[in-house]
């Protein structure tokens, strides 16, 4: 339904009687101002903008950016993962300058440390009256988009220096809290094929990325565009489009978007099938290849991601299919495959394929399916 100046939605009533548990459907509207109005047309013109700009630069791979630009609109965080080079850096800086925000790439290394990223206080002398003062020196983290290239390069005791500036948006240095810039974005890319002298990301860290997309090979007509434009005199003019104010300004319509209940109970549905640990509802391929399950932030990634989605796509509403087009990217990092699956080569993907498909996305056969009833009732 295209995005217009009522929204219908619905509400399910159930009441007791002497004949049993009676439904009603009231319909009811929700009135959009037309400010909001404007603003959401203007997120669907700024992303065919952004597209067009990074196909001066880069050449397919539609998917992964629009993921990237549902992450930005949702305040997330995202993972690239992919064999180098497939333009991971050169998208992420390309898209960066194109919404004419602040970018700060830090390659991480063995030698980096948490400092090296976040700042450090240094001791500054007053010419005129020779006393000396504390002075606070921004490290690269203090801009609005951060490309943290190759981060598991780097040990773990500098990773962990993303968590703090990931979820509250500031750093910690000594005793005094440093607020980061708005907005705050940090994407990060690995190299899923080389793993010596490399650390993988902790649960907990992986945890704080809305997203992990892959970056896959281009076609063949995609590579043959790329080979003729990256061998020639060909340059880009790359333009923004979106300032800092806008983006955040368009991160709190995505936030207005109303879901039903029916699609917060689907996301909660697929997610809380994944843990291992419920004592009913979880179906057997997930105790067996399933060492660990995704916790509540995958559910608020899902909605927040579905709400973007659906602007993106000119809705007013989500709908289960946004649930489900984002389910592989917001949960593949979020399950501990068992020792199992990966001996049998039983990806994270390949579970949420299957869970996908026997979760009903029809509101009456999702409640009605004991599975399902004793799952909601944990």
């Amino acid at each position: 339904m295209p995005f217009g100046n009522i929204c219908p939605h619905y509400m399910v009533l159930t009441t007791a009687s002497p004949f049993g548990t009676m439904v009603s459907v009231q319909f009811f509207t929700i009135r959009l101002s037309m400010s909001d109005n404007a603003i959401v047309s203007k997120l669907q013109t700024a992303r065919n903008k952004i597209l067009e700009q990074l196909s001066q630069v880069i050449v397919g791979q539609t998917e992964v950016i629009d993921e990237l630009l549902i992450s930005v609109f949702s305040q997330g965080h995202c993972l690239l993962e992919g064999v180098p080079g497939l333009a991971k850096t050169l998208m992420v800086s390309t898209l960066a300058r194109s919404l004419d925000l602040r970018f700060s790439r830090i390659q991480f290394t063995p030698d980096l440390m948490p400092a090296d990223i976040t700042g450090i206080d240094i001791i500054e002398e007053n010419r005129d009256t020779g006393s000396r003062a504390y002075r606070f020196l921004e490290g690269p983290l203090f801009a609005n988009v951060i490309l943290a290239d190759e981060i598991n390069r780097t040990p773990p005791k500098t990773q962990s220096a993303l968590l703090e500036a990931m979820q509250e948006h500031r750093v910690t240095v000594g005793r005094n809290r440093h607020a980061l810039p708005e907005p705050f974005f940090v994407l990060a890319t690995q190299n899923p094929i080389e793993q010596e002298g490399t650390y993988p990301l902790p649960e907990a860290q992986q945890d704080r990325f809305m997203f992990k997309v892959f970056v896959k090979y281009p076609s063949f007509d995609e590579e043959f565009e790329i080979v003729r434009k990256t061998t020639s005199l060909e340059t880009s003019d790359i333009q923004p489009v979106l300032t800092a104010a806008e983006i955040l300004e368009l991160q709190k319509i995505v936030r207005q978007v109303p879901t039903s209940d029916h699609v917060t109970r689907y996301a909660l549905a697929l997610v809380r099938q994944t843990r291992v640990d419920q004592k009913a509802g979880i179906p057997d391929i997930v105790r067996q290849y399933v060492a660990w399950g995704a916790g509540p932030r995958a559910v608020q990634y899902l909605v927040l991601g579905g709400k973007a989605r659906a602007l993106l796509h000119g809705r007013s509403h989500v709908i289960c299919e946004d649930i489900q087009a984002l389910a592989k990217p917001v949960l593949r990092h979020r399950l501990v495959m068992s020792f199992l699956a990966e001996s049998e080569g039983f990806t994270a993907d390949t579970l949420i394929e299957k869970l996908l498909e026997e979760t009903p996305t029809k509101e009456d056969e999702l409640f009605r399916d004991p599975r399902f009833q004793s799952l909601f009732a944990a």
